[in-house]
């Protein structure tokens, strides 16, 4: 049997304006197994491109040390943890860590957007990975030799990423497990009151499941989940009805009841949703986002964009990076073909 190693060193590279929680989450494993086993299993630190504080999404900041100014093979893996703008982050500095870090096997990894990073060093393609599903479009577009998963987390040899927010406890809780052991990690996941373990293959968003509850009918679900289907080619909204299986007047009737919008509207701004995921998180040209988001007509698409988000979206390209009260907003993918 392989002696279990004495200690595993974890170095997180975190750039402007990353996810605090997905961050802390994904240590707080870590930091439970420490506690209960009495010894440090796990060391980590926190770096950054210039060292010093670096602000978080939500306004807070972590105290990080200088990339530079640590050991290259200090570790046993390297974590980009980022959120907003990721392509803004992938800086030459980082980039040569990461490269060095890959050269010397280490394992390299990313929580929310932070596989953005890893793709721009080139050390993803011809691997799987996964993102924040907002931002799924922008990294198709960009990166098309990485296979994008839908899964909270994927593993893919030295590869490993994870899509933030919660979901980094059990990112967290697998490389604990594949450490030391289930024994340790269940112990930690109890201490940490994550009584569900989600591991490989679990999805970002399981059909039919509602957090808080179902709230919408099931054929609202389905009619929801034609419009998301078919976003570049929208269906007219008699053919959504009559695929959903139900008159046009229905349709109509549950989508202002429960989403009090209308079929047209909800579509329309799911597309829209979707463009401006592109506006800010690619350079693909405003043409080409139009045709993408099923706009045939570039001055419509503006319009509409503007009406949407208060900005032309050649503006919110270069102005606005999505201001905060829009973040929470979600992207809808097109599905592959």
């Amino acid at each position: 049997m392989a002696s279990l190693p004495d200690h595993i060193r974890i170095r997180l590279i975190l750039t402007p304006n990353f996810n605090l929680a997905a961050t802390m989450n994904f240590i707080d494993p870590f930091r439970a197994a420490n506690y209960l086993e009495g010894r440090g299993l796990f060391q980590w630190e926190f770096a950054s491109e210039h060292g010093g504080p670096c602000t978080a999404s939500n306004g807070a900041s972590l105290e990080t040390q200088a990339l530079a100014e640590l050991p290259a093979n200090g570790t046993d893996f390297l974590i980009v943890s980022s959120s907003w703008t990721p392509d803004e982050h992938g800086t030459p500095a980082i980039l040569s860590a990461l490269r060095t870090a890959s050269r010397q096997s280490i394992t390299l990894g990313a929580i929310d957007t932070g596989a953005f990073v890893l793709a721009k060093a080139g050390l993803l393609n011809g691997r799987q990975a996964t993102v924040h599903y907002e931002h799924m479009d922008a990294f198709q577009e960009l990166y098309p030799d990485v296979e994008l998963s839908e899964n909270l987390t994927v593993f893919d040899g030295p590869r490993i990423t994870c899509c933030g927010g919660v979901a980094s406890v059990d990112f967290g809780l697998q490389i604990l497990q594949s450490t030391y052991g289930s024994d340790i990690a269940n112990a930690a996941a109890r201490y940490i009151f994550h009584p569900e373990f989600r591991g490989h293959g679990a999805p970002q968003n399981p059909s039919g499941n509602e957090p808080m509850g179902a709230t919408v009918p099931d054929v609202v679900r389905h009619a929801i989940k034609l419009m998301e289907t078919n976003l570049e080619e929208p269906l007219s909204i008699p053919d959504v009805a009559e695929q959903a299986g139900i008159s046009q007047r229905q349709l109509n009737r549950l989508f202002s009841q429960y989403l009090r919008k209308t079929p047209a509207m909800y579509y329309r701004d799911i597309r829209l949703d979707r463009a401006r995921g592109l506006v800010t998180q690619t350079t693909l040209s405003m043409a080409q986002i139009a045709i993408a988001s099923g706009f045939s007509s570039q001055i419509h698409f503006s319009r509409a964009y503007r009406d949407r988000f208060g900005m032309p979206p050649i503006q919110d390209r270069s102005e606005g990076r999505i201001p905060f009260e829009f973040r929470a907003w979600p992207m809808h993918r097109k599905v592959k073909s």
